[in-house]
């Protein structure tokens, strides 16, 4: 079980809140004891496809190229990301047999949204040569592309910037970065700042919102996500 103590345990009550109450996102639980944790959860990923329409040999063939392209061990983490960031965009070509013709199977549907399957992870314990456990982890279909890092309002968000950094360096957790397309860092002072896999810290960008629109659950003092802001960042960049 998570150790977070009780004013930390409230932040990340809340950042859940916002996700599954204000976003629809499904919440799958505390992962800080569970084994396997993976940026491809093929489980997920599965179930998203076979409700998709394909079949269980394609989903199963679409999952293990995702794999090898995220997994590939004489490319750099970078040129793993941007491989895995093309199949999420154009879909995966595959065929089962020789005589078909190949057909592309979309892991994210990007036409309809509303039709993914949106999900957070809190306390999400990653094996490697040093063991981390993001606060958050955001899965779409099975697949992890956002990690947040929550810090107490006497910690600055440059420490959580600094941690996400390190987290992805090889070694550390930089095999999970392989499909992230954004990692978060905030707390209750200075708010929310993002970037994607690679970004140097003064490179992060801070979340704006509209002040007047009251309309969406929103966190204090500034900071807040939305499900369509993953569809429209760009590619990873390349570390200096």
């Amino acid at each position: 079980m998570s150790t977070i103590g009780h004013p930390e345990r409230e932040r990340q009550d809340r950042i859940i809140a916002l996700f599954c109450e204000g976003l629809g996102y499904r919440y799958l639980g505390d992962w800080s004891a569970r084994p396997g944790n993976s940026n491809i959860e093929e489980g997920l990923l599965t179930e998203h496809l076979l409700r998709s329409g394909y079949s269980a040999g394609q989903a199963s063939r679409a999952i293990y190229l995702l794999k090898a392209e995220a997994e590939n061990r004489v490319r750099s983490a970078y040129d793993n990301n941007k491989a895995v960031y093309s199949l999420r965009r154009y879909g995966v070509g595959e065929k089962l047999e020789a005589i078909h013709v190949t057909e592309t199977v979309q892991l994210i549907e990007r036409n309809h949204p509303e039709k993914n399957d949106f999900a957070v992870a809190e306390e999400v314990t990653l094996a490697g040569p040093q063991e981390r456990r993001p606060d958050l982890v955001l899965y779409r279909n099975g697949i992890a592309v956002g990690v947040i890092g929550l810090k107490n309002s006497h910690i600055t968000v440059g420490n959580g910037i600094r941690q996400l950094l390190s987290n992805q360096q090889k070694e550390f957790n930089g095999w999970f970065f392989t499909t992230v397309q954004v990692v978060l860092a905030g707390n209750d002072s200075e708010g929310l700042r993002y970037g994607t896999v690679g970004t140097p810290e003064k490179m992060f960008l801070q979340r704006k919102e509209d002040e007047a629109d009251n309309s969406r659950l929103k966190l204090p003092p500034k900071w807040r996500s939305h499900r369509h802001m993953l569809n429209s960042l760009p590619a990873p960049i390349q570390m200096a």
